[in-house]
């Protein structure tokens, strides 16, 4: 019943939060990245360790969005240091590992608060990175608020790693044996996506999933104004982007159940001036949230189009209630209006009704004259 009213609204309610997302599209991007890289839950942990008045001890595990789990352990004994270990799973298989992590991996991790946070060697068992704070060098006032923010992000920094290895790809001339063979990339067991690399340009490929039938076609209504926007003057910077409801040519040959999707697919062509520079990190962000970008849109405009529906259906209710009311009321005055007239207005006064026998009693008049019918 929800699929076919929405079906009938898509032109009207659906398109709506789509035009009006039109005017916001030439910062797409920027807010795909705005999703906080930090752990809130990790930050506060942090921030409640570092504030202590007294030494604190804490054996804590934190699990996240993503198979994440965080290990957090301080002892009383040391107050100024504290241990992070950090368990994520890798975006894949194929990228080259050291000790866990990539070399590019271990820099990135190392220019996050390099100060204040150091890589202990071997990791602890079960965590591809362990991490011991210095509580010491991590300055006062707001400036400790930052700093706590960017040991946070850190799992972001290792998870992001791995993309702009193979993005960082783009640039290289160099032909290699299966070059062109997708490389499937899992952030979440449910939603992979796919990065194909080829010599000019890199392209990611989104199967599109959604459980509800309603979520479609919102996501399908954006998916294709995405692409009308894309194209245009404003955005000739940006990665192209395409949607196809069949898989792209690029993925033949991959498991049925990786391509079987009720969303289509997704396409950004990831170009050389894409990943120069600051650009790297904004796209590879960009990309790692897509999904999360897509489901926090089509619940925006599901929970738009159903605050419109449910005050279409108040306001249809308050009308057959206004009719009724204007029906009861019309029929009440109908019935008063039928009871006015049959009631006698006489004034009632107590005696009147003797007074009025005795002296305003009409005469009885008697002709002495007969009348005789005339034939």
């Amino acid at each position: 019943c929800k699929c076919n009213i929405l079906s009938q609204f898509t032109s009207t309610l659906l398109l709506l939060p789509i035009f009006v997302e039109r005017e916001r599209l030439n910062q797409a991007f920027l807010r795909m990245a705005c999703f906080e890289r930090a752990s809130p839950a990790l930050k506060d942990v942090l921030l409640k360790l570092y504030r202590a008045e007294k030494p604190m001890e804490m054996d804590h595990h934190l699990y996240e969005f993503g198979a994440v789990e965080y290990h957090i352990q301080s002892s009383a004994s040391d107050p100024h240091h504290a241990y992070l270990s950090i368990s994520t799973p890798l975006l894949s298989q194929d990228t080259l590992q050291w000790h866990g992590q990539s070399h590019y991996t271990r820099e990135m991790v190392k220019g996050v608060s390099s100060d204040a946070a150091e890589i202990v060697e071997p990791a602890k068992e079960g965590y591809q990175l362990t991490l011991r704070l210095n509580f010491d060098k991590i300055p006062s006032g707001k400036d400790s608020v930052k700093v706590i923010t960017e040991i946070s992000a850190v799992q972001a920094a290792l998870l992001s790693s791995q993309l702009k290895e193979m993005l960082q790809n783009v640039n290289s001339q160099v032909t290699f044996q299966g070059m062109y063979k997708p490389i499937k990339l899992v952030y979440h067991p449910r939603e992979p996506f796919f990065v194909v690399r080829q010599p000019q340009k890199s392209i990611a490929v989104f199967p599109m999933r959604f459980k509800e039938n309603s979520d479609v076609i919102i996501a399908t209504a954006f998916f294709q104004e995405l692409m009308d926007v894309g194209s245009s003057k404003e955005w000739a910077k940006a990665p192209p982007c395409t949607w196809s409801p069949i898989p792209p040519p690029e993925l033949r040959g991959e498991l049925i159940e990786d391509l079987s999707t009720n969303g289509g697919f997704v396409s950004f062509d990831i170009l050389p001036r894409h990943v120069e520079g600051k650009r790297l990190d904004k796209t590879v962000w960009s990309l790692l949230n897509f999904y999360a970008y897509v489901k926090y849109h089509v619940k925006c405009t599901r929970g738009f189009i159903q605050r419109r529906m449910r005050k279409r259906l108040e306001r249809y209710k308050y009308m057959r209630k206004m009719v009724s009311k204007s029906k009861n009321f019309k029929r009440r005055c109908g019935n008063l209006s039928r009871k006015i007239k049959r009631i006698r207005l006489r004034i009632k006064i107590h005696g009147f009704g003797r007074f009025r026998r005795r002296w305003l009693r009409l005469p009885n008049f008697c002709s002495s004259k007969g009348y005789t019918k005339l034939d």
